[in-house]
């Protein structure tokens, strides 16, 4: 199934492949195919480039080859792999007809989510090293590799537009809308921010499963899919991280009276974040933090509820109302997190 594959692959990369390969599947990601190359001791992943998601890789490239020459001048603690050069000097190679990128392998541990405490603070440290580490950068310098990618006011503007061109929703469809509608005053929040926040090189999926650990799980080896880094806000990643990583239950869940945030979680990830940061931001920075989880989780759900009420056009789903069923999920989240808007804001008044 794989030889045609690995003649082309010996072909474009004849500075690392020199020898007969095996190749197998890999990982659990859900936008680009992904294979472990394997040639006797040395081990690389191979990714099929997804170029119906991301629809410009001249801007990746552009942006991964500013924070190349940024790294070679100031080393992180951990990895940042890169895509490897074709021997064309190219970080896609062409192979029948799709655009594949190869990376050195990273040999540790990817997490789904936490099993304890302290790898969410750990994770946490590592993406406010990332952004610490990143801020010298120009982010304005960075091209948007996914166009308003985390804008939420207009996810908002959207979801509103679709509903008016639809006809009565059924009565749990609306109900879902009008708690989504009611979240103007954190759109209005958003945009506030969007006026005094500086503009910084961002992540942008800061997920657990974005980090390679040390398989005994005591630090972070790796920082892995970089495609989505371009300018943003501190918000954006810590945000991320308070909605996949701080609640009771994934985002397929429909156990909607078990669905809530962990304030604990929350507190070691913000107590990470600050520490990775290590002072680098700003008063108004600290206090978006606060808001972050709130407004990525909100800008999920306003992404399932579109998706659902266009038909399901967009994100996967193994059941018609899975997208309904996912925008019910975030809504609980968000709403479990404003509960708590008092008790998170005490805590980083302490930090």
């Amino acid at each position: 199934m794989f030889d045609a594959l690995a003649t082309a692959l010996k072909q474009a990369y004849p500075q690392f492949i020199d020898a007969p390969l095996t190749l197998s599947p890999f990982g659990e990601g859900l936008i680009h195919e992904t294979l472990l190359l394997r040639q006797s001791d040395n081990k690389w992943i191979l990714q099929g480039f997804n170029a119906s998601v991301f629809r410009f890789p001249e801007r990746i490239a552009h942006n991964l080859h500013l924070l190349s020459k940024h790294l070679n001048q100031s080393p992180l603690p951990f990895e940042l792999p890169l895509p490897l050069l074709t021997r064309e000097g190219k970080g896609l190679a062409a192979i029948e007809g799709k655009q594949y990128r190869l990376f050195d392998f990273v040999q540790g541990t990817t997490l789904q989510q936490v099993q304890q405490p302290a790898q969410a603070r750990m994770a946490a440290q590592a993406y406010g090293k990332f952004a610490a580490w990143a801020s010298p950068l120009p982010a304005a310098a960075f091209e948007e590799t996914i166009p308003n990618f985390h804008r939420l006011d207009l996810r908002y503007a959207r979801l509103k537009e679709v509903a008016q061109d639809l006809p009565s929703l059924p009565e749990e469809e609306q109900g879902l809308l009008e708690g989504y509608l009611a979240q103007q005053p954190l759109i209005d929040y958003y945009l506030k921010q969007l006026a005094q926040l500086p503009l910084r090189v961002m992540h942008n999926d800061t997920k657990i499963n974005n980090l390679i650990f040390a398989p005994s799980l005591e630090k972070v080896e790796a920082l892995v899919d970089l495609d989505t880094l371009m300018g943003g806000y501190l918000m954006y990643d810590f945000g991320d991280l308070v909605r996949t990583v701080a609640c009771s239950l994934p985002e397929t869940s429909t156990e909607w009276n078990q669905i809530q945030v962990i304030p604990e979680l929350v507190e070691e990830l913000l107590s990470g974040y600050l520490e990775g940061l290590e002072g680098a931001l700003s008063a108004e920075e600290k206090d978006s933090l606060l808001f972050g989880g709130e407004i990525m989780t909100l800008i999920m759900g306003l992404r399932f509820l579109t998706d659902h009420l266009e038909g399901n056009v967009y994100y996967r789903v193994t059941y018609p109302l899975q997208n309904l069923h996912r925008a019910k999920n975030q809504l609980a989240l968000l709403q479990s997190q404003q509960a708590y808007r008092t008790r998170f804001a005490q805590f980083a008044a302490q930090l």
